[in-house]
């Protein structure tokens, strides 16, 4: 059911990952986003990590929910893809970057989109993020600029098309 990356694995999402998974989105937005964002949007960001109970309540809805596992089963990279094939989560470990984890990771997220019948997905990616899904064929539609509380701070409306229009 895995798919294999050296000594890495994809696999289905299971309710006793979603401890690991929160720590992984903090530790990601705390190690990764600095070099993208200021300290004041980093730390906001990090305080909308969700808790243990989001993470299984979320993906416990049916969506499609993937784990990438070291070679003892630790996840180290997960992401999702929701009914109406929005991608909400796409965290790595800072350890585990520049791996092709999450090449890996999405590519199997998108074999699973087809198949279910997803003409698109879609996301709000971090500034990140953004070149990644640029070379993955997501076009952008719009710099999204937001607020965290009252920190200013900005994401990539972005999307992909899996079906012809």
């Amino acid at each position: 059911m895995g798919r294999k990356m050296g000594q890495m694995r994809i696999r289905d999402y299971r309710p006793s990952d979603a401890p690991v998974l929160a720590e992984i989105y903090i530790r990601s937005v705390r190690g990764i986003g600095p070099r993208f964002y200021g300290p004041e949007q980093v730390a906001a960001w990090a305080a909308q990590a969700p808790t243990v109970e989001r993470v299984r309540e979320a993906y416990g809805d049916g969506r499609v929910a993937l784990v990438a596992v070291d070679e003892a089963d630790r996840p180290v990279a997960f992401s999702d893809v929701e009914s109406d094939g929005h991608i909400n989560f796409l965290y790595c470990a800072p350890e585990a970057a520049g791996r092709g984890v999450m090449s890996a990771l999405v590519d199997m997220l998108e074999a699973r989109a087809r198949a279910i019948g997803h003409p698109r997905l879609h996301v709000e990616a971090s500034e990140a993020a953004r070149p990644f899904f640029l070379r993955r064929g997501f076009a952008m539609l719009e710099r999204r600029e937001l607020r965290i509380g009252d920190v200013p701070i900005h994401n990539y409306a972005m999307e992909k098309w899996l079906a012809p229009r």
